[in-house]
């Protein structure tokens, strides 16, 4: 009889990620933004307070039977339909999982925003690989495709991400979704590569719309542009994963964070 599991789902192929085992941190929707183009739909609890949304010892007991039945997955993925980094027990499970299965690789995909916490960065140091955000390197701009709680700025979660670098020893992979006619004009690009290379992150990546978001207007970014971004923010080490880039990253992406 199959097991019904409510916190993990998957393991699905990703983009990004291989054969990922994904974890649901929190309800549905629950988040610090409300973005543009998130494939979930609005968000409905908009909140920065961190705090215990689901049983932390059911996501590990869940967790904890997959990986003792089954083959282990490139990657234990914690994302979902809201940003991970608002549940207060993601310390304890990421802990429990690498005592447990030292071996298994952890991956976080969050959208930046709560990283000023030191305390939050400091649970999350054991991850393999952390997939930020940062979407937007003016207020302004920031608003208008993220749709932040009140209280939330550029410079604050650029000040978290560069900490969070100098902090950790693992790969970081900093996503940066790209909405045409909002956030790729040279000004911000220009800016964008300043805020970047003081972050000093593994890789960049260049994405952009795949399934339809919550703004009708917006499209995706044409490949030629995203070229034309990763030329203009050479030297840094820019991959593009949006579709459309080759068939290597063609493929759905399900493993692409949802905030």
């Amino acid at each position: 009889m199959k097991k019904i599991r409510n916190h993990i789902y998957g393991p699905i192929r990703s983009r990004r990620l291989g054969n990922s085992l994904g974890v649901d941190m929190v309800p549905h929707k629950t988040c610090s933004l409300d973005c543009v183009y998130c494939e979930c739909g609005a968000t409905t609890v908009h909140t920065i307070e961190r705090r215990e949304y689901i049983d932390t010892d059911a996501v590990i007991n869940e967790i904890d039977d997959y990986l003792s039945n089954t083959p282990p997955p490139d990657y234990v993925t914690f994302g979902g339909s809201g940003e991970p980094t608002l549940h207060s027990g993601l310390g304890r499970i990421i802990k429990r999982l690498k005592e447990r299965f030292p071996s298994q690789k952890l991956a976080l995909l969050t959208n930046s925003t709560l990283l000023g916490d030191r305390g939050l960065r400091e649970e999350i140091l054991p991850c393999d690989l952390i997939l930020p955000s940062l979407d937007a390197v003016t207020d302004e701009v920031f608003r208008e495709i993220n749709v932040p709680v009140a209280g939330l700025d550029c410079a604050g979660i650029i000040d978290a991400l560069t900490a969070l670098s100098k902090e950790y020893n693992g790969q970081m992979w900093l996503e940066v979704f790209i909405a045409p006619g909002i956030n790729d004009g040279d000004g911000e690009i220009a800016l964008f590569k300043e805020a970047i290379a003081r972050i000093n992150p593994t890789l960049v990546q260049l994405n952009s719309l795949d399934r339809k978001g919550t703004r009708e207007t917006l499209t995706p970014a044409p490949i030629e542009l995203l070229e034309s971004i990763a030329r203009r923010l050479s030297p840094l080490p820019v991959e593009i994963v949006a579709k459309g880039a080759g068939a290597a990253r063609a493929a759905p992406d399900n493993e692409r964070r949802f905030s």
